[in-house]
C-alpha cells in the first residue's frame, strides 16, 4: 500500500523547532501501517529537516548558535535577493537535507527514545513550510 499527502507546518522563527507531534498529528493512515517506511519532503530551500534530541531544549539552541557562528548572515554572498538571510539559509538547508526515511512498525515511526523530528528554519521570517510525506508498507 502507498499512501501520499501534503502537510503544513505552522509558521516558526528562526532556530531549531521539534515537530514531531506536529507532523505525526497529520498522518492518520500510519496506523494502517504494520511493517513500512515513512518518507518526508520538505519542499523549501530555506530549512531543513533532521533527526535528533527530543527531550532537551538547549540542544536546539545550540545548535541553533553553532549554525548562525559557522553559516553568517553578514558574509560576502552574491546571492541575497531576499536579504541577508536568504544565501546562509540555502547553505545550511544543504548541510542539513530536507528529507528523511523512517521506518515504521505497527503503526509507529521507530526512532529512539530520545529521538525526534526537527524542523530547522533557517530564515527570520520563513512563513508555513509544506511536507510530502509517503507512506509504504503493508
Amino acid at each position: 500500500m502507498w499512501l501520499q499527502q501534503t502537510l503544513t507546518l505552522s509558521a516558526k522563527p528562526r532556530g531549531f523547532h521539534l515537530v514531531t507531534e506536529e507532523i505525526l498529528g497529520q498522518l492518520p493512515d500510519l496506523s494502517r501501517i504494520n511493517t513500512g517506511l515513512l518518507h518526508l519532503l520538505l519542499q523549501h530551500t530555506s530549512a531543513s529537516l533532521t533527526l535528533n534530541e527530543n527531550c532537551d531544549p538547549t540542544v536546539r539552541q545550540d545548535m541553533e548558535r553553532y549554525f548562525l557562528s559557522s553559516v553568517p548572515d553578514n558574509a560576502p554572498y552574491q546571492h541575497d535577493d531576499e536579504g541577508p538571510d536568504d544565501m546562509p539559509s540555502h547553505i545550511k538547508s544543504s548541510l542539513l537535507g530536507v528529507s528523511l526515511l523512517l521506518p515504521v512498525h505497527r503503526g509507529r515511526v521507530q526512532m529512539g527514545t530520545w529521538q525526534g523530528i526537527w524542523l530547522g528554519e533557517h530564515r527570520i521570517h520563513g512563513g508555513s513550510r509544506r511536507i510530502v510525506a509517503t507512506l509504504q508498507g503493508e
